[in-house]
């Protein structure tokens, strides 16, 4: 049977919706049926009692959408977010517009009595986040504290705070946009779109509530997951699709230390919404796009590899003694549409 939050956690969570403890509840039991109870350390520290005292590490995009969603879809001081970046600008800006209450100048401030800690960072960055939780900030971080992250590949991730035995649950919401900074924020931008969690070795009961409250009030849908399984799919629909938009580039226009390419100028000129669709990706964060590829580099080399097949397939096709079949580029380009709609409609 289903228990409240503040049950499992020894005391009332007052700042929690029924609907949201259902939620809760469904997405925690998914995490308990991927990683199995014996995973789970019984007990755990008492619940928040109204006020959520929350924490984010690094503060761009997506750690400012969460700053500005639990400050304009939440109830009123319901959430005391504090915030930490290496650049102040963009967290005294936050503070400004109201969406985060303290702006911590160092990292011990900022733990400092955090019932919850997002890791915001790049992915890279993450890493060498959770060794400071694990050594020099262990005494700041409190005992109850749940840590998470938001970085776009989990299983490094989650094996670093499993070593560390820090109570962890993986975070990866599935939202994003081309631009990037504090100044890109959306108070909607996880809205009605996947969060993906992923269980760590040393995860209690309440911290699986606490990320499940944090990812209701962002409006997000949780979905549990493996580390591995999540890897392999963010690869193919995301991942990959980064690399390839950065090779496109490569190709047509020159690569990093070559000249431009010769007929560049005259294909920029031309280039409309085509051009534009396949090149948005390669518009990013080029930091945040370099630590992805090196924390999921098994995963995405394996899709590439897939994809260099099925070029080759086309590079056949095309290249085909005397003119291309033209039928069998229609059946391939069809089957290719028709997978798409499919996807649409289900």
């Amino acid at each position: 049977m289903a228990t409240r939050s503040g049950e499992r956690c020894g005391g009332a969570s007052q700042a929690v919706s029924s609907a949201g403890r259902a939620a809760g509840d469904s997405a925690w039991s998914g995490l308990l049926a991927l990683a199995g109870p014996e995973r789970i350390l019984a007990g755990g520290p008492p619940g928040h009692n109204g006020v959520v005292r929350l924490s984010i590490l690094g503060f761009g995009l997506i750690g400012g959408s969460i700053a500005r969603s639990l400050h304009e879809r939440g109830e009123p001081g319901q959430w005391h977010v504090t915030a930490w970046s290496r650049s102040r600008a963009p967290v005294e800006r936050a503070v400004a517009d109201g969406a985060v209450t303290v702006a911590a100048t160092t990292l011990e401030e900022a733990v400092r009595d955090a019932e919850m800690v997002v890791l915001a960072a790049p992915p890279l960055i993450c890493l060498d986040l959770i060794d400071e939780l694990a050594g020099p900030l262990r005494g700041s971080l409190p005992q109850d504290c749940t840590v998470t992250d938001v970085a776009s590949a989990k299983a490094r991730i989650v094996a670093r705070a499993d070593a560390a035995r820090l109570p962890f649950i993986g975070g990866h919401p599935m939202a994003g946009r081309e631009l990037s900074g504090y100044g890109a924020a959306l108070p909607d931008l996880f809205v009605e779109r996947p969060w993906v969690t992923v269980l760590g070795r040393f995860a209690r009961l309440c911290d699986g509530e606490r990320i499940g409250e944090l990812i209701e009030a962002c409006g997000a849908i949780q979905i549990p997951m493996e580390a591995r399984a999540h890897d392999t799919a963010v690869a193919a629909i995301s991942h990959m699709p980064l690399i390839v938009s950065a090779a496109l580039v490569e190709s047509v226009a020159g690569g990093p230390g070559e000249p431009e390419r010769e007929d560049w100028g005259a294909a920029e000129a031309l280039a409309a919404t085509g051009w534009a669709g396949m090149t948005r990706l390669a518009r990013g964060e080029p930091a945040m796009g370099a630590g992805i590829a090196a924390t999921n580099a098994e995963a995405i080399a394996a899709r590439l590899r897939d994809l260099r097949d099925v070029l080759d397939l086309w590079l056949a096709e095309l290249e085909h003694d005397g003119d291309p079949d033209e039928a069998a580029l229609l059946t391939r380009l069809s089957a290719a549409r028709q997978r798409l709609v499919e996807s649409d409609r289900s």
